[in-house]
């Protein structure tokens, strides 16, 4: 996180960023994930990102909205690291649900933060027989606890996930059940 916020900072201030603002009703993300949602979001825009779609309600440093969109076989869930100093995680199309939580995970934690799986369960996720999963990340940046969850599905060897995470106190609840009605109204197109 502490690499993500300091990357986020640069961008912004050199001019590179944008954030657009998503209205509610039917989106698409990337070719094949179509949500629904209700309420303003913000999308920021800018390189070196990654492969998910970033959104926040509250700002950045505070929620963050990841939505990820027929990841391929080998790609990287996360904007490859500068320095070459941390490790990449990369998706394989016969990933278990376990292996793509832990996957994450490792994303999560490349800068020292802690990860806690609280939950993993079959879920239905865009159409199709995924998973669930809940989780709480410490941010060794600032040792702020997030609470998180997330929903996946492997569909025609490609991932389609959504995470999210915010502060525990106030701002997750505050945005939960937003979240969760949209990673129900997920559509996977085969």
């Amino acid at each position: 996180m502490k690499t993500l916020t300091l990357a986020l900072s640069v961008v912004v201030l050199a001019g590179c960023a944008a954030m657009a603002k998503v209205d509610s009703g039917d989106r698409t993300v990337g070719d094949r994930l179509a949500v629904n949602i209700e309420g303003a979001w913000n999308h920021l825009q800018a390189p070196g990102l990654g492969p998910a779609q970033t959104w926040t309600r509250e700002g950045l440093t505070v929620d963050q909205l990841l939505l990820y969109s027929g990841i391929k076989n080998g790609e990287l869930v996360h904007a490859p690291s500068r320095s070459g100093r941390e490790k990449d995680f990369a998706f394989r199309a016969g990933m278990l649900p376990d292996e793509i939580v832990a996957m994450y995970e490792g994303m999560l934690t490349r800068d020292g933060s802690s990860f806690k799986l609280t939950r993993l369960e079959p879920s239905p996720f865009g159409g199709l027989k995924g998973f669930r999963f809940d989780f709480v990340l410490t941010r060794k940046l600032d040792n702020v606890v997030l609470s998180g969850m997330g929903w996946g599905v492997v569909s025609k060897e490609e991932l389609f996930a959504i995470l999210y995470m915010a502060p525990r106190l106030v701002f997750f609840s505050r945005h939960a059940a937003q979240v969760e009605k949209i990673a129900l109204s997920a559509k996977v197109r085969e």
